[in-house]
């Protein structure tokens, strides 16, 4: 039920089993808009932006 733009990269569970961590990429904001919308009646979603490390470093490299 993902969207095209959306790849599943990995999953972890607390040791609670309680929830469940997944990394997601996706094209867009809105193909994690039209995933979660597919699941919203049974999960409550919680979406986090980041990037790689890599990425963070050459953004913040000007400034140091």
């Amino acid at each position: 039920m993902a969207p095209d733009g959306l790849r599943y990269l990995a999953s972890w569970v607390d040791l609670d089993y309680r929830r469940c961590l997944q990394v997601m990429e996706a094209d867009t904001a809105d193909d994690l808009t039209a995933w979660t919308a597919n699941w919203e009646d049974l999960i409550d979603f919680e979406i986090i932006p980041v990037r790689t490390s890599a990425d963070a470093a050459a953004t913040i490299a000007p400034q140091l």
